[in-house]
């Protein structure tokens, strides 16, 4: 199959498309099927308790499966999130990055499904496991 967007591509479209939170990632690794993106934890990001917050998570989540698809069909702007369910397994480090390490497990016409596994920088243990599916639009 290949990849249809490479890391340069992908930091590119979402310089150009997102942003106004595209500051907030950073495009670690691209490959066939899946992708390793970084959230810059800023302050922003924590809620009380020192620990980054859940909507940071699932932003991190949905931008990473979102690139991934496009890494594999290229640029189309419109793919939106049509399902999420997500765990929540241990409190995130608040000092440091946030890593989500991404997996399309099916690629078709129309929609993407993935998973996606979030770990704080430095930790071996997940902080958060998102699956998710995507919906493709069609070329026009």
């Amino acid at each position: 199959m290949g990849l249809a967007m490479d890391k340069s591509a992908l930091s590119a479209f979402l310089q150009t498309e997102f942003a106004q939170v595209a500051d907030d990632f950073t495009i670690e690794e691209v490959q066939e099927m899946g992708i390793l993106v970084r959230l810059k934890v800023d302050e922003r990001h924590l809620r009380p308790g020192g620990t980054v917050s859940g909507p940071s998570m699932f932003a991190l989540a949905d931008v990473s499966i979102y690139l991934a698809v496009l890494a594999m069909v290229g640029p189309k702007a419109l793919a939106v999130t049509t399902n999420i369910s997500m765990d929540f397994m241990r409190k995130p480090a608040a000092a440091a990055d946030l890593l989500c390490d991404c997996r399309l497990l099916k690629l078709g016409k129309t929609l993407a499904v993935g998973d996606c596994l979030i770990r704080s920088e430095g930790m071996e243990a997940p902080v958060a496991r998102a699956s998710m599916t995507y919906a493709i639009p069609p070329d026009r």
